[in-house]
């Protein structure tokens, strides 16, 4: 994946961008938050927030961290900050005025003393020992994996991070319920030579730190913007009318999609106009019982015991019904509402006021000259095509060609073009006289054999009076 917003630089990544994220989606650093403030000029600079947000792991794990130097740092700067027993190494995801924001949000005092401070910028050596260190932990990851599936503990190692200098390591693990993990420490410790911290997370917290593409074609809530995980239950699915599929409702991390919430409070706003205590209506044909309701066409759709049908009835029929059973009456039919006519909205004529044309006549222009080019391509294979036979003329005696009539005399005469075929000579039989041929004095009487098929008759060439 590659950056619309950047120049492509060479070997295929973005110009601008640390990873090969959409700049867009935050992809390059997750969860990052737009600096509105950044271009404001700050009327007091003592008094300007000295914190600043660093981002470890291209954004899966935010710390802040207190500004001690003078040296002011911009966002995307790799700096070396205080780590367990060593530093870390991260990158500058926020400054400003809008850090003090995050803090509220995060409920971070910006006088908290135990707040760690920033070091460096990061060197060149720093960098170097960084990437060697982050290099081990896919290997770490299957490592601990196959450890903990050796001491037969009921947990699932997601991730595993590196600090910059290799002193530490933190294991990211799923369980469902609490596991004692206290002889797993000293097997990690003794394998990979670090201080080894277990941080408990969920399935959604996972699925944020993997990241991925969800089923709408984008990337994840949880990895791009997403940061407080409130509660999602099949309820939110029934207001919304969805069914209730296991499978189309779940995530990637196997709990309900977190954008179930997303219209919930629309749906819920809607449904306070539709009548309460409607679930089922009397009828003269038994009980009606209701199905589902429809917010953007404001009706509630009723099913019958006799048959499968839905019945879509409008919110004020509904409320009549319910007036009617309350009173003891049961009304004869349901009356439901019309909905199979589909309204066919018309098109608007295309006016040319700036010498427009309609892709209506281009279609057409084009199908008109696609014909006339397959047409021309038809006249063209095999020279001028034969022309059809004439049921008429394959009936009549008189309509062989010139060569085989007469006993197999042929007109020799140069230039001369053959005639056309007559249809009423050829329904006479060859009564009528033809004109005056030099080739020929005297005229041919009417023969009755002559009327027959002529190639295979032996009695069509000869000059015999009958």
């Amino acid at each position: 994946m590659s950056c619309t917003s950047c120049s492509t630089a060479s070997k295929g990544k973005p110009g601008g961008c640390k990873s090969n994220g959409g700049c867009s989606t935050g992809g390059c650093n997750r969860m990052n938050t737009h600096d509105w403030l950044r271009n404001l000029p700050i009327s007091d600079v003592a008094s300007a927030c000295k914190v600043m947000e660093v981002s470890f792991s291209q954004g899966t794990r935010k710390d802040f961290y207190r500004n001690p130097t003078l040296q002011p740092f911009e966002k995307g700067d790799l700096i070396a900050v205080e780590g367990v027993s060593g530093f870390d190494l991260g990158e500058v995801s926020l400054t400003g005025e809008i850090v003090r924001l995050q803090m509220k949000k995060r409920n971070v005092k910006e006088d908290n003393p135990d707040m760690k401070k920033v070091l460096r910028t990061a060197t060149d050596r720093d960098i170097d020992i960084w990437k060697q260190n982050k290099a081990r932990e896919p290997e770490a990851v299957i490592r601990s994996r196959a450890i903990a599936r050796q001491l037969k503990l009921d947990m699932k190692i997601s991730q595993v991070e590196m600090q910059a200098d290799g002193r530490k390591a933190t294991f990211f693990y799923i369980a469902d319920g609490r596991v004692d993990f206290r002889e797993l420490i000293k097997v990690y410790a003794s394998e990979f030579k670090v201080k080894v911290e277990m941080r408990q997370i969920g399935a959604r917290q996972e699925a944020g730190k993997v990241g991925g593409i969800g089923s709408c074609g984008r990337e994840l809530c949880c990895s791009t913007w997403l940061t407080d995980f409130s509660s999602v239950n099949t309820t939110a699915a029934r207001y919304q009318n969805l069914s209730i599929n296991q499978t189309k409702l779940s995530g990637q991390c196997g709990r309900l999609k977190c954008c179930l919430n997303y219209e919930l409070d629309t749906y819920l706003d809607a449904l306070q106009h539709f009548p309460d205590n409607c679930d089922v209506l009397q009828v003269a044909k038994g009980n009606a019982f209701l199905v589902k309701k429809d917010i953007f066409k404001n009706l509630m759709w009723y099913t019958l015991p006799d048959s499968n049908k839905q019945y879509p009835l409008s919110i004020e029929r509904v409320n009549k019904i319910k007036s009617l059973n309350q009173q003891g009456i049961r009304p004869e039919e349901l009356e439901p509402v019309d909905v199979s006519s589909k309204t066919v909205e018309k098109e608007p004529e295309f006016v040319e006021l700036v010498g427009q044309i309609s892709l209506k006549s281009l279609d057409k222009a084009a199908a008109d000259k696609k014909r006339k080019q397959q047409g021309g391509q038809q006249r063209q294979q095999g020279g001028q095509q034969q022309r059809p036979n004439n049921p008429n003329r394959n009936q009549q005696g008189g309509n062989q060609q010139r060569n085989q009539q007469g006993g197999g005399q042929q007109r020799q005469q140069g230039g001369q073009q053959q005639r056309p075929s007559n249809p009423n000579r050829n329904q006479q039989g060859g009564n009528q006289q033809r004109p005056n041929n030099p080739n020929r004095n005297q005229q041919r009487p009417n023969n009755p054999n002559r009327n027959q098929q002529g190639p295979n008759n032996p009695n069509q060439g000869s000059d015999k009076k009958d």
